[in-house]
């Protein structure tokens, strides 16, 4: 079955675990994921989603697998716009390899669909996310565009 895939990896001076906690506390979140909360327990199965400031559920799914701090999987389903809804779920991989004084930091993020609206508008959201999340780390400020909704 053809798919559509979006991937992206940079290197991060960080620890995995400080971006282990980046990618998984609200407060370390909200300042480079457009001031959106991302909530879950963070345990296999269970529920994840993604909500903007003013309450509006953007994204949902589950954690499918879970090991920190090295690899984090999710279903992912966009719940804002009704075409990439339409779809369905994803999946969406976050792996961190150290490497020396840095983290390689992938992003991966999949769908069974040919030519996905979906993943269209993750590769567009993903690169000024990733970066401003490595800018939060790597200086202590994240990228203005990114600080809110």
């Amino acid at each position: 079955m053809e798919k559509s895939t979006f991937v992206y990896v940079t290197f991060i001076r960080t620890t995995p675990e400080k971006l282990w906690q980046a990618l998984t506390q609200p407060e370390f979140i909200r300042q480079y994921f457009f001031a959106a909360a991302q909530e879950s327990e963070w345990k296999v199965g269970s529920p994840w989603k993604i909500v903007a400031p003013d309450g509006t559920l953007v994204d949902s799914g589950e954690v499918l697998e879970i090991d920190p701090p090295q690899r984090l999987v999710l279903k992912w389903r966009n719940e804002y716009k009704p075409a990439a809804k339409a779809e369905g779920y994803s999946r969406m991989t976050y792996t961190l390899e150290p490497q020396a004084d840095t983290v390689k930091f992938t992003v991966l993020h999949e769908i069974d669909i040919p030519e996905s609206v979906f993943i269209k508008q993750v590769s567009n959201g993903w690169p000024i996310i990733i970066s401003s999340l490595k800018s939060l780390l790597e200086t202590g400020e994240s990228l203005e565009e990114t600080r809110s909704w």
